[in-house]
């Protein structure tokens, strides 16, 4: 299966090479390659016995924190704070390829720890990462930029992914949950309200808008063009009103996939899954 090569640049270099290549700042993947990325023998440690990662108070990396950055042509803006951060997506994990690579902070990756990489969320950042099909949850350290793929919220650790028991299917639903060292962590959401089950959908946003006539017009488009369900949803969004557009559902996560390249041959290449 394909991965991204990755390079990890210091921001003195970051604008020249963005300017001429495009820049991937630290390892993470594209498409996962379970056989390969698990140990090759026995793992040097008891996993079950590693210990969540512990917040705390740390400066912001020198390496991997730039307003923004470009992979792949797609232009990705590193958020200022982490604070209140909650987000549901699709995890996927990295293994032993990476495995003593240097990561986009700078921290040499360990397949054995506690971490995660994050496509914007500030590095570091601690996390608290449920698996919303069977509840388990462990806290994280965030030091490394990615997953690279448009349907991919989190790429999580070796040990991470063993401990949420998503390392068999290579990709799982998850609740991510910034944590601000010293400060009390949010009260978790109850198991009902984190239970993922088979009947749980996928959507993919395509677009949201403060005009619902606009919201209108694209979601006709979409009707016509994939004769898939579209539907839009009025919210709001700081204080405003904000009309959704998603496709689906979709039944998991080859769906998703598969909805996204046929999206992207529509010119469409900007969406996100939400979780039902």
């Amino acid at each position: 299966m394909r991965r991204t090569q990755h390079t990890t640049i210091n921001l003195a270099g970051l604008s020249l090479l963005a300017a001429l290549t495009g820049c991937s700042i630290g390892p993470s993947i594209i498409e996962q390659d379970i056989v390969d990325s698990g140990p090759s023998a026995a793992p040097p440690v008891d996993i079950d016995s590693i210990p969540d990662a512990v917040p705390k108070f740390e400066s912001r990396s020198r390496y991997g924190n730039p307003s923004s950055y470009v992979v792949r042509g797609k232009r990705y803006y590193t958020k200022q704070s982490s604070k209140d951060y909650q987000e549901r997506g699709i995890a996927s994990w990295y293994g032993k390829k990476f495995h003593g690579r240097r990561t986009s902070s700078g921290e040499t990756y360990n397949m054995y720890g506690m971490t995660a990489a994050h496509k914007t969320l500030p590095l570091p950042t601690y996390a608290r990462v449920t698996n919303l099909r069977n509840n388990r949850s462990v806290v994280l350290k965030i030091n490394d930029r990615g997953p690279f793929h448009d349907n991919r919220l989190i790429d999580l650790s070796y040990t991470v992914a063993h401990k949420l028991g998503i390392i068999g299917s290579g990709t799982g639903l998850v609740e991510v949950r910034a944590l601000t060292p010293g400060e009390p962590e949010p009260s978790p959401a109850s198991p009902v309200e984190f239970a993922a089950t088979e009947a749980t959908r996928l959507y993919l946003q395509v677009g949201a808008f403060g005009s619902r006539d606009n919201a209108n017009r694209l979601q006709s488009r979409l009707q016509n063009d994939l004769d898939t369900n579209v539907r839009v949803l009025e919210g709001r969004s700081a204080d405003q009103l904000v009309y959704r557009v998603q496709v689906g559902p979709i039944s998991g996560v080859d769906g998703a996939d598969s909805l996204s390249r046929r999206l992207d041959g529509l010119g469409i290449r900007d969406t996100h899954v939400v979780i039902q």
